[in-house]
């Protein structure tokens, strides 16, 4: 269960080329996981139109609620109702949920740590989310949504991300020189690594039992599928230059952003990452994360904060 699958050859890099890119990308990785405060962004929802051959995005919404410094992570609730994400308030990082039909911003955290990657359980009752205390410590907390309810879901591992892949199983970047990815299966209680090297992007893939990845283990960066219960790995397609947060359609299409331009590759079709849209016309750029929701008719997409 515990066998990952590596490439030997590194005949295309030096080993000086080689060694500096993985030196340069787990540096970027290192702050984009502990300067969250440094970062000022706000999270637009969209109206998301996907056809045969065109996908639409329009109507963007601010769902930070003109909140000035960090939004970010954003993930959608599992009946498409709403976004939960992380927001910056009197200099603590708290969850807000923002509901789509009442176009309303609620809070759900108001502890003394800071809490980060917030994701709805796939039994609805409750939302994970990194924890990360005064002290340094950093683990994965289970909340109920009335607040009465809150505990520590994965003991021993400091978590910087993490998906769900099923009601009992868990998959997380674990934070380590390099990070890994770790299996948490909670019902037996049980941890197991299944392959290092990795980016934060941990997304299921859309209609089958596969998480998917952006592994740097051969140098360039490639985003693969990854079977959980037996550490498979299959190349995918190698992600948009410079961007490093990807989502997927319902239909099985990819989605990365840059700047203020989004792109789409849909496997096994698109040799290349093709432009659909642009948000320069809502005076948008910085895209990074990114989220469609479970019903494919929304986007939300972080962006730098806009500045008068």
């Amino acid at each position: 269960m515990n066998c990952i699958y590596y490439r030997n050859s590194f005949t295309e890099f030096s080993k000086v080329d080689f060694y500096m890119k993985i030196k340069l990308f787990y540096l970027t990785l290192f702050f984009s996981i502990y300067s969250y405060s440094q970062n000022n962004t706000d999270i637009y929802l969209f109206d998301l139109i996907i056809g045969d051959s065109i996908i639409v995005v329009n109507n963007p919404i601010d769902i930070s609620g003109n909140n000035k410094g960090y939004d970010n992570q954003p993930s959608f609730l599992n009946d498409n109702s709403g976004v939960l994400f992380s927001s910056t308030r009197n200099d603590q990082t708290d969850i807000a949920l923002y509901e789509i039909k009442n176009n309303t911003k609620s809070w759900l955290t108001s502890t003394d740590a800071n809490e980060y990657s917030p994701i709805q359980t796939p039994n609805k009752k409750y939302f994970s989310a990194v924890r990360l205390e005064k002290n340094g410590k950093q683990l994965l907390w289970k909340y109920s949504f009335n607040k009465k309810k809150q505990r520590i879901l994965i003991n021993s591992l400091k978590v910087g991300y993490h998906a769900w892949f099923n009601k009992k199983m868990i998959v997380s970047f674990v934070v380590g020189d390099p990070p890994s990815l770790v299996v948490s299966n909670l019902k037996y209680k049980i941890k197991y690594p299944i392959d290092k090297k990795i980016g934060r992007s941990i997304v299921k893939i859309p209609n089958t039992e596969l998480m998917s990845i952006i592994s740097l283990e051969h140098g360039e960066p490639e985003i693969y599928s990854i079977d959980p219960l037996n550490s498979e790995k299959k190349y995918i397609a190698d992600p948009l230059e410079g961007a490093q947060d990807f989502t997927w359609t319902p239909g099985g299409t990819l989605i990365m952003g840059k700047k203020d331009k989004l792109y789409k590759l849909k496997p096994g079709v698109d040799k290349t990452w093709i432009e659909f849209a642009s948000l320069k016309p809502y005076g948008l750029t910085g895209i990074t994360r990114l989220a469609i929701s479970p019903f494919g008719d929304k986007i939300a997409i972080v962006v730098d904060e806009v500045t008068e």
